[in-house]
């Protein structure tokens, strides 16, 4: 027929279809780009808030957290190690002593257990467990820097016979809950930050190791007396 021009329209559609996949594989990385994973940051009262793996770290397995920042982890027949967490060395800082129970001593869950040494002050803080003190780690007597480097593995404090275990543990925070009490944690310190503490943070928000050391003798001790819970 004149004036008519045979169009293969499978060829035409394949070819759209090329273009539409080839502008879908090109968006993915842009998108990925804009939207940024909810574990990495959110924010909150309009400031970007790492989260809690781009601070300080919280192992949840098998360990149980007292709301000072110490931690217990369960051994066999009834002796719980015992620590300070991540976030607490990170807010005092390089570590230059620490002052143990002897064995033999007991400890009672929520009193003084240990003082770290930063600095020229000494920062009490508190037991998670009741028991006797059945063994203390000599490394972090003699290299207490350990603490700083490994909280939960080389750094641990000491060993207590518990009596009681189930009761004693729970009282501490585990799995879900201490996940969620560690991100309050870090929301009220990003919220002291924002009108108290001054720049004491990294480039990206992230606060140095060492925060409390950066501010002056009243706000260093309000800010232990505030996280570690002592007087």
């Amino acid at each position: 027929m004149e004036g008519f021009t045979y169009v293969n329209i499978f060829a035409t559609k394949g070819i759209e279809y090329l273009i539409i996949i080839s502008v879908l594989l090109l968006f993915i990385p842009f998108w990925k780009s804009l939207v940024i994973p909810a574990k990495a940051i959110y924010r909150a009262a309009g400031k970007i808030i790492p989260a809690i793996s781009e601070w300080f770290r919280t192992p949840l397995e098998g360990i149980f957290y007292h709301q000072g920042h110490c931690w217990a982890l369960p051994e066999k027949n009834n002796v719980v190690k015992v620590g300070i967490d991540d976030f607490a060395q990170k807010l005092v800082g390089q570590i230059n002593a620490v002052k143990t129970p002897k064995v033999g001593a007991t400890l009672t869950q929520g009193e003084r257990g240990w003082a770290l040494k930063v600095g020229s002050k000494y920062i009490d803080m508190l037991s998670p467990v009741n028991g006797k003190v059945v063994a203390i780690n000599e490394k972090v007597l003699n290299s207490p820097n350990s603490i700083n480097n490994d909280p939960y593995g080389e750094g641990w404090l000491a060993k207590v016979q518990v009596p009681k275990v189930s009761s004693t543990l729970s009282n501490l925070l585990s799995g879900n809950l201490a996940q969620k009490w560690m991100e309050g944690v870090r929301e009220k310190l990003f919220s002291r930050m924002d009108y108290n503490l001054g720049t004491v943070s990294q480039d990206g928000g992230v606060p140095v190791n060492g925060i409390a050391r950066s501010l002056d003798k009243d706000k260093w001790d309000e800010l232990v007396r505030d996280f570690f819970l002592t007087p």
